[in-house]
């Protein structure tokens, strides 16, 4: 599905990311671990083609070509008038929301919205979410139409522990179900036990990668884990 080979990014001169090669497979689900600074979210930047990098990234399309993605964090105007419903609606119809939203539209909007455990939060207003609700819209938006790729960076973070479970499990289903490949950034030991197929253990460079009970089974990603408090039983 996709080919990183080789890739530098440098931000001032410096290089943030240093000859980074790995893989995701078709249908897998590929976390990301690492401190913080170790150039996960640079390395998703260069994937969504945002900044300059050196090395080769080669993306394999069955069908669609498309990349979901939900970021880290998502900055919402508080005193923005619009709805849950109203924001989703946005880039799936021409004519803008403030004249209504279409029937099949709508509809397409709350089956996402179902689908991440949210299903009656079309009228609320996109302000008024706490950081966790708004994770799952962002997530809802990512997911439709179904992406070939889908770029998840900490999209957990805010979640309580049954939220978490249920985002995973839609992150599963998505493999599972479609065409979807997954590469995700956790700081969470447990979850990439969980669900990872694969899991890389980046520090600048990948320092490691693989099957997660080989990647995970010393102490090394546990002493690269420490500065952001991973989660590791």
């Amino acid at each position: 599905m996709v080919e990183i080979r080789d890739v530098t990014i440098a931000r001032d001169g410096r290089p943030v990311v240093s000859e980074v090669s790995l893989e995701v497979a078709p249908n897998s689900v590929h976390l990301l671990v690492g401190p913080n600074g170790a150039g996960k979210s640079s390395l998703f930047a260069a994937l969504l083609g945002l900044i300059e990098f050196t090395g080769s990234i080669h993306f394999h399309w069955s069908q669609s070509g498309r990349i979901g993605y939900v970021p880290q964090s998502f900055a919402v105007d508080r005193t923005l008038p619009i709805t849950v419903g109203e924001f989703l609606a946005l880039r799936r119809q021409r004519r803008p929301v403030c004249f209504g939203v279409g029937r099949a539209v709508r509809a397409r909007v709350d089956d996402a919205l179902e689908r991440v455990g949210i299903p009656a939060f079309s009228r609320r207003p996109l302000g008024a979410l706490s950081g966790g609700e708004l994770q799952k819209v962002l997530l809802a938006n990512a997911i439709d139409p179904v992406p070939e790729l889908l770029l998840l960076d900490e999209p957990a973070s805010g979640l309580d522990e049954t939220a978490v479970r249920q985002f995973e499990d839609v992150v599963v289903a998505l493999t599972r179900a479609s065409a979807t490949s997954v590469l995700m950034v956790s700081h969470d030991l447990d979850q990439v036990r969980r669900i990872a197929d694969r899991v890389t253990l980046i520090d600048k460079t990948v320092r490691r990668s693989g099957a997660p009970a080989r990647v995970l089974a010393d102490n090394l990603a546990r002493s690269l884990a420490v500065d952001r408090g991973f989660a590791a039983s």
